[in-house]
């Protein structure tokens, strides 16, 4: 069935999403109210059955479930579920080399690597369910696919929840038990957490080539991180460097920028800090002014938000152009803290005069503004922090072993002491937080390694504009651009034990006074052998002895390496060679510079080539307040909760498994009451699948409600009963057709529910492609509930019923036969394991011995199912079909209705479907349609449908009259008010089509009015 789209506005995906949301949430809320026990009695009975519903999976691991039994009474998506992905995997579906022409095109997936920190939350299902759904549909489309997965070792996240884990069980350290038994420790959780990830996975569908799993710490990997630090360095774009970084106290490890959460503080705020007494509190979102006495006897007055940081100050610095301070340019202040101390009066145009006083204080150990200031001027560095927080010797006796913020509250003290101090004020700021441990990040100086980031940003950025990779949605694009022009140089190292050690080496030579931050006495070595070698063309014959860096590397530095490392680089594997560069990398925008970016960099350096053709940012989910998801507020939600289902209780429970505290524990319990209190519904893998997808629209954020997915699970169950009821009418004598393609006798509505069909296949392939989910999903949704369910399962009935000719029903069955079968592949790459519980049900065509529908071919647009005519016709019966529904509502009438159907031009095709329009009707007794409305029998309400057809329906003795003909003069008082309004324009000049369409209002306008005052008048005389 090529590719085309019909026409959709943004605004119109918008609508129909909206739709869709609220028949989601209203289908939830139904089969709730349906639920809904009531007396005591009744909860016992449900009670009963619910445990003898409980289902048991007696199929052996990786064997095809059995399916000669009779399909259950109802849709149980965990006995559904079950069984097939231990199939799926067991015969090799998954594997690339499955399937698919040998030289054809492929389609390769790197999945992102989850953390072994813990379990997958939602984000993680979403991002699942966008890559498996393309890699799904591409396969189905015969290609040869590779869904490749792995698991980061995280360094600092993993290290910094197992140290926490190892002091809440054992109260120990990683210190207590030193290095080699601390990463046994943190290998044991990574093994743990790596088993219940691939469950999840497992559980979610995701169809990952097993075989091919990767961590980022197993020796292939490894070997790649050691073999780009090490070529990068040998060119000179790694370097050893000493520069300001952010340090967490609390962990002891620099951080990157993506680690530091900025807390905004609208003024004075009091807090306590990780690391001091929890009753503790210090004052932040102040700054504080205090005077520097000069040389000569003048004051100058300068202000931070960071008093303590005073002690490093080596000089104050003024703008050249103030004349205020013009007098005082290379004079010097007293530090009235540290002995000897002289500070130097400098000039900098970076200096803002009109903010505090004009003069700003320079420490530039710890600050990157004043490391600046302090290397365009020469100035001395003091560091005064140790990295356990505490002041050194070089911040004076007075505050040496002094707590950072213990010094704070000191130095201002001693400030009024020496009557320095000047004032507090509140000041608006935003204070840097360590997001793995909740500390405030100091900036120190520290030797470390970096990377020289801006001329491979400039690369990235050149084949990017050359369109080598394109990037979606374009608000992320345009991020891309932006982060990539501004870039700065990349810290890789972490004072962590858990990690790629550094392959760097400090050489040691005897009788030489060396500086370790000095990069000219460090090698690099792939090996030990090879970092000796090259130790003594360095120590130039004297002795030496090597000592290999204790830092580890950023995680970002191996994740970067991600696509091609785990294809065999640096060895040219047969991997490399056919499934390098990667079809797509899908990920959320919030990581797009952080890692894309990183793998797109190192990517076109090591390899030549980008890592992969296109880039798909999806949005972030939130919960349904639109809060980010957190542990401590107890939104976390694990896809497998969903999934299966879980009682508050034990959402509850689930909070005691990780490391929050009593009040952070009471926080998340009420947060999960509040938000869950009949605990998650079981919704099922498949309904979960579709929801994400359904959501993904191309926001930036995501608020998701379980409810909406309740309703989806809602729509399984119609799909699972349709074909239930459809699979009846399938009788045992029925053989599907070798060939799909009409046969030329077909019915209207066949033709019609077969080019519906063939729109749909159209709609998904052409928004598949072009990443719209949210259109995708709305299609295949729209197809099955509206036209295959709605339509033309209920006007089959009477077309296979026992008075139908042979053939008709043959031809009908056909029908329903194709519908099915495609109509389920259309849903496979979204609801994978429904769609083959179902699929599998159905006769094959002979000659077909396709095992799976995910190896099935998936249904493309196909001109053999173009029935334009077939489609206009018939949606002016559906016209009909709906006025008459509304009708017999209007009326109330639920049994026993007849319908009476003038149709001037178009009486044949009405009079051909009377049949399905009665199918169609619940409660309708018979249709006619008569020639002229003098053979409508009186006692009849009408409605008009066109100007040309009428549809008239009994009422007589069934209704109040006198309100029926109020009725009447209300709708007449609307058509005539309306037609007033058209009158406005007809002297205007319009637009032709403007024109002509107000002309057709008119005379289906005139239409109504003379059928409403025929029935008024009927109405009055039946009185």
């Amino acid at each position: 069935m090529s590719s085309q789209s019909e026409p959709n506005s943004k605004s119109a995906a918008k609508k129909e999403a909206k739709r869709l949301e609220k028949e989601a949430k209203l289908a939830a809320k139904a089969l709730k109210t349906n639920n809904t026990n009531s007396g005591e009695k009744k909860v016992k009975v449900e009670k009963k059955k619910e445990e003898e519903e409980v289902f048991v999976n007696t199929t052996p691991k990786g064997e095809k479930k059995d399916l000669s039994q009779p399909m259950s009474a109802g849709y149980n998506p965990i006995a559904v579920e079950s069984a097939w992905y231990d199939w799926w995997h067991a015969q090799g579906f998954f594997k690339p080399e499955y399937g698919g022409e040998e030289n054809g095109e492929v389609f390769v997936v790197p999945a992102p690597p989850p953390n072994v920190t813990g379990s997958l939350h939602i984000g993680h299902a979403l991002t699942t369910a966008i890559q498996d759904s393309l890699v799904r549909w591409n396969r189905m489309l015969g290609r040869k696919t590779l869904f490749s997965p792995g698991f980061d070792h995280a360094g600092i996240s993993t290290q910094s929840v197992v140290e926490k884990r190892l002091y809440k069980s054992e109260g120990k350290t990683r210190h207590d038990l030193g290095r080699e038994r601390f990463l046994e420790t943190v290998m044991d959780w990574k093994n743990e957490y790596q088993a219940r990830i691939t469950n999840q996975l497992h559980r979610l569908g995701g169809s990952y080539d097993w075989d091919r799993v990767a961590f980022t710490m197993n020796e292939s990997l490894s070997k790649a991180v050691i073999e780009t630090f090490c070529r990068l360095h040998e060119e000179g774009i790694i370097y050893r460097a000493n520069r300001l970084v952010n340090w967490c106290v609390r962990l002891n490890t620099t951080l990157s920028n993506l680690e530091v959460d900025q807390k905004q503080l609208a003024g004075r705020t009091v807090m306590s800090v990780p690391g001091y007494d929890a009753k503790e509190k210090f004052e932040f979102g102040v700054i504080t002014s205090f005077a520097y006495p000069l040389e000569g006897g003048e004051r100058v007055v300068v202000a931070t938000t960071r008093p303590e940081t005073m002690l490093g100050d080596t000089a104050i610095a003024v703008h050249p152009d103030d004349e205020r301070y013009r007098h005082l340019h290379g004079k010097y202040a007293v530090h009235p803290f540290v002995e000897g101390r002289r500070i130097p009066i400098v000039t900098d145009e970076m200096v803002d005069r009109e903010f505090g006083t004009g003069a700003v204080k320079i420490t530039p150990a710890h600050d990157q503004n004043d490391w600046e200031v302090g290397v365009r001027h020469n100035l001395e560095v003091v560091n005064i922090m140790n990295d356990d927080g505490t002041f050194n010797e070089h911040a004076g006796e007075r505050f040496k072993g002094m707590k950072r913020f213990h010094a704070r509250v000191a130095v201002v003290e001693a400030l009024k002491q020496a009557g320095l101090f000047v004032e507090t004020k509140d000041n608006p700021m935003m204070i840097p937080i360590c997001s793995k441990s909740g500390d405030v990040i100091e900036p120190i100086l520290k030797p470390q390694w970096w990377v020289n980031c801006k001329p491979l940003a400039e690369e990235a950025i050149k084949r990017t504009r050359a369109g080598e990779l394109i990037i979606a949605p374009k608000q992320s694009e345009n991020e891309w651009y932006r982060w990539l022009e501004g870039i700065q140089d990349w810290c890789i190292s972490r004072q962590l034990w858990w990690g790629h050690r550094c392959p760097a080496y400090f050489v040691n030579i005897q009788g030489r006074d060396q500086d370790k931050n000095d990069g000219k006495n460090w090698i690099v070595g792939r090996t030990l052998e090879e970092a000796t070698e090259r130790a003594k063309v360095l120590a130039a014959g004297q002795p030496f002895t090597l000592e290999q860096d204790e830092d580890v590397l950023d995680t970002w530095f191996s994740s970067g390496l991600w696509p091609f490392s785990i294809m065999g680089w640096p060895e040219k594997t047969l991997d490399f060679e056919k499934f390098y560069p990667s079809s797509l990398l899908e990920t959320g925008w919030d990581i797009l510079f952080f890692w894309v970016a990183r793998m797109v960099m190192l990517g076109i350096k090591l390899t030549g080539k980008v890592p992969f053709k296109e880039v798909y940012c999806h949005a972030m989910i939130r919960d349904a307040h639109g809060r980010k998801m957190s542990k401590s507020l107890g939104n976390v939600i694990d896809p497998i909760d969903v999934i299966q289902g879980l009682e508050l209780e034990k959402l509850h429970e689930k909070l005691l498994e990780g490391n929050l505290d009593e009040r952070e524990i009471k926080k998340a319990k009420d947060g999960q009451k509040k938000d869950f209190p009949k605990g998650i519904p079981q919704c099922g893998t498949d309904a979960l699948r579709f929801a994400l997808c359904a959501y993904s629209g191309g926001g930036r954020d995501i608020n998701l409600e379980i409810l909406r997915v309740e309703g989806y699970r809602k729509f399984c169950n119609k799909i699972f009963n349709a074909t239930k009821f459809a699979m009846l009418k399938l009788d045992e004598e029925f053989v599907p057709e070798v060939n799909a393609k009409p046969t030329g006798k077909e019915s209207l509505v066949e033709r019609w529910i077969l080019h519906k069909l063939n729109i749909a296949a159209r709609e998904i392939n052409t928004q598949l492609g072009e990443r719209n989910f949210m259109m995708t999903t709305t299609a295949a949704y729209n197809f099955w509930l509206y036209e295959l369910c709605d339509v033309y399962i209920e006007a089959m009935k009477p077309m296979t019923d026992d008075k139908a000719s042979i053939e008709t029903r043959r031809s009908a069955q056909q029908t329903l036969y194709t519908c099915l079968d495609y109509g389920l592949k259309l849903l496979h790459p979204f609801m994978p394991f429904v769609t083959e519980e179902l699929w599998q049900r159905l006769p094959r065509r002979p000659g077909d011995s396709t095992p799976s529908i995910m190896v099935s071919r998936f249904p493309v647009f196909d001109e053999a199912f173009v029935f334009e005519d077939a489609d206009r016709e018939f949606d002016l019966v559906f016209a009909v079909l709906k006025a008459g529904r509304s009708l017999a509502a209007s009326y109330n009438l639920q049994s026993d209705i007849q319908f009476f159907i003038h149709a001037q031009d178009d009486a044949r095709l009405i009079g051909g479907q009377l049949p399905t329009m009665v199918a169609l009707t619940k409660g309708c007794k018979s249709a006619v349609v008569v020639s002229d409305s003098k053979d409508v029998p009186a006692g009849c309400g009408s409605s008009v449908v066109i100007k040309s057809i009428v549809i008239y329906t009994l009422v007589r003795g069934l209704v109040d009259l006198d309100r029926e003909i109020a009725k009447c003069e209300k709708k007449l008082d609307i058509a005539r008010l309306s037609l007033s309004k058209l009158a406005k324009f007809e002297n205007e000049t319009l637009p032709e089509n403007v024109r002509l369409a107000n002309e057709e209002k008119k005379k289906t306008l005139e239409a109504e009015m003379m059928t409403l005052e025929v029935s008024q008048k009927m109405f009055a005389e039946l009185k």
